[in-house]
């Protein structure tokens, strides 16, 4: 294994230590086309690495008691919410001149990506966590969100 590649697997390594001295559930940095986003589902860790990822300071998405976005079954029927896991600022699309992620008639699934907010410079997808049709938006672009605070109403199938 390369010196190189050897750096890499250490400061991955020191990730996850990191995530579990602070009981982190999840880390995504970004820089430029390097990307490392490390998810800690219950007590295992699971992780996704670009070569030569810079070391850069992980900040904490969410804390471990939070449930990740669930959609919640609204008072009117098969309408579900989905909120926000995080406080931050809420993206509707992944760049200023892409189009959004979803909007309102488009079918997402538990794994469709809805959104992303940022918290502390890292940018966390969002995933709908529910199968059904988007109803409504309910957050404007750029805007700041509360943690449980409802992004999107959907009809469930």
């Amino acid at each position: 294994m390369s010196d190189e590649k050897k750096n890499d697997m250490k400061k991955v390594k020191e990730l996850i230590e990191l995530m579990i001295e602070k009981d982190l559930v999840e880390v995504e940095i970004v820089e430029g086309d390097n990307k490392i986003h490390l998810k800690r589902p219950g007590s295992s860790v699971t992780f996704q690495t670009a070569a030569q990822m810079p070391m850069m300071a992980p900040a904490a998405p969410a804390p471990a008691s939070a449930p990740i976005p669930a959609a919640i079954a609204a008072a009117d029927d098969k309408l579900a919410d989905i909120k926000s896991p995080i406080i931050g600022t809420f993206y509707s699309s992944p760049s200023p001149d892409s189009p959004p992620y979803v909007k309102v008639g488009d079918r997402v699934t538990v794994e469709t990506v809805v959104c992303i907010i940022e918290a502390m410079k890292v940018m966390n997808e969002i995933k709908a966590e529910t199968t059904g049709t988007i109803e409504k938006v309910m957050i404007n672009n750029g805007q700041t969100v509360e943690y449980g605070q409802v992004l999107f109403k959907v009809r469930l199938d």
